[in-house]
């Protein structure tokens, strides 16, 4: 363990180096190990030394509390994410743009609010936020491409204070940040907080940035936090079981579908991409990281959980907070620590025991089956019904089935291939599965082609 904190310990203070970056902070959480925090430089706070608790400004992290905001109205029944804005906020322009355009990035709409807002630091309020609209631009047909909006996030942002009833930071802080303890992420910058820089490419100096309160843009990028908070977070949006098991912020389900990927960020390197208000990383191993990175003036920030992906202890996500507004070298830094943390301290391998047998109308079901020429194996693995295809990678995980209630014999896949279609038993007249129906392709215990016909026959 110790050799593995040596080895995260310098690769923070490489970059903090090489990138020159005042202060960095980071935090790595897994849940097999405890909480690794590393600071490195200094706050530039004369009353606060850098430390564990120094807050930083967290950028467009923030984006990830409104989209969460967002799908508990959904799953409150207080808006579909198919609706136009103009359903729940009343707007001169626009109006066609849906809730899921926004939240993915692909409605098209301009980067940001109308006007010079980083010329004049002056961002809107709300009436001028909503006002200004009609000044804005669609740069791309809805659906289009993937295209950055903060502009779309302040406006979600108010679609869920209509909906919830509250201001918008007032419902962050009593309906996501209350209930999972996140207790160092607030509205404005603490009296501890980090300075924040932009640090001059050609001399050493580092010159202080304004703080800016972006008003009605603030479901886009205000919020300040610490790494040790940031590491929660992201924690919960990649295995919501290992931070909210309860599903008191969020159901584990609305949580799978914000991690889709709905669109790459990029059209011919598919590096990463957007689900619901998420960013994700594809990783090695059939592994995703999910979170978001963050920028405003003086700061940069990332934050990631890992989801999946062989070897992974659960719970797993890194926060790198830095002060320094140019520093992109730290955006990949969350992947690198988790990577060499489960290199160098690999999660323990949890010994296989016997269990119980597959149910008695499923016993038949279980070995090898062909459908569509090609063969697969079903098996009883931790209490479910599973399906793989004979040679498919080790690595992918299987199809999963849960039984149909009330059908006995329809099962429904849960996960994996075909999630989502239905498997029909058929079975002759001693109650034994003869042929089967997924997805309502036929498997047979012989080969045949389409018109069945065993492949072995001429």
């Amino acid at each position: 363990m110790a050799n593995a904190n040596g080895a995260l310990e310098r690769l923070v203070r490489q970059v903090q180096a090489q990138a020159r970056v005042p202060a960095l902070s980071v935090a790595l959480r897994r849940a097999d190990r405890p909480v690794w925090m590393f600071q490195v430089g200094a706050s530039g706070n004369p009353d606060a030394p850098l430390d564990a608790a120094t807050p930083f400004r967290i950028g467009s992290i923030t984006k990830t509390f409104t989209a969460v905001l967002v799908l508990q109205c959904r799953d409150a029944g207080l808006l579909d994410l198919d609706d136009p804005i103009s359903t729940h906020v009343k707007v001169p322009a626009h109006g066609a743009m849906t809730i899921r355009r926004l939240l993915s990035h692909t409605g098209g709409l301009q980067r940001e609010p109308f006007g010079d807002i980083w010329d004049t630091l002056a961002p809107p309020d709300l009436p001028g936020l909503l006002d200004d609209l009609a000044g804005a631009e669609a740069v791309h047909p809805p659906s289009r491409r993937f295209h950055y909006s903060n502009l779309g996030f302040a406006l979600l942002g108010h679609v869920a204070e209509q909906r919830l009833g509250g201001r918008w930071w007032e419902l962050v802080a009593e309906r996501v940040c209350g209930p999972l303890g996140l207790s160092a992420t607030t509205y404005d910058a603490p009296a501890h907080a980090a300075v924040g820089y932009l640090v001059d490419e050609y001399s050493d100096h580092a010159r202080p940035e304004p703080n800016v309160d972006v008003r009605a843009a603030a479901p886009a990028a205000q919020l300040w936090s610490t790494a040790a908070d940031m590491a929660a977070w992201s924690a919960f949006l990649a295995d919501p079981k290992s931070a909210d098991p309860q599903g008191r912020v969020l159901a584990a389900a609305t949580l799978d579908e914000a991690r889709w990927p709905l669109t790459p960020r990029h059209e011919t390197v598919w590096g990463s991409g957007i689900g619901l208000g998420l960013m994700l990383w594809p990783q090695p191993g059939r592994a995703m990281h999910v979170g978001h990175n963050g920028a405003m003036p003086g700061f940069l920030a990332a934050t990631s959980g890992r989801h999946g992906g062989a070897g992974n202890p659960g719970g797993m996500s890194c926060a790198v907070l830095a002060s320094s507004g140019t520093a992109s070298e730290i955006l990949n830094l969350p992947h690198e620590l988790m990577a060499e943390s489960l290199a160098q301290d690999p999660a323990d391998i949890t010994a296989w025991t016997p269990g119980e047998p597959a149910p008695e109308q499923l016993r038949s079901v279980l070995g090898r089956w062909w459908g569509e020429g090609y063969e697969h194996v079903f098996r009883w693995r931790d209490g479910a019904l599973t399906a793989a295809g004979a040679d498919d990678p080790a690595d992918l995980a299987p199809s999963v089935f849960a039984q149909v209630p009330g059908q006995p014999e329809l099962l429904r896949t849960v996960s994996g291939r075909e999630v989502g279609e239905l498997l029909r038993l058929t079975r002759d007249e001693h109650g034994e599965v003869v042929r089967m129906h997924w997805a309502t392709y036929r498997f047979t215990r012989r080969q045949e082609s389409f018109d069945g016909v065993w492949a072995s026959h001429p």
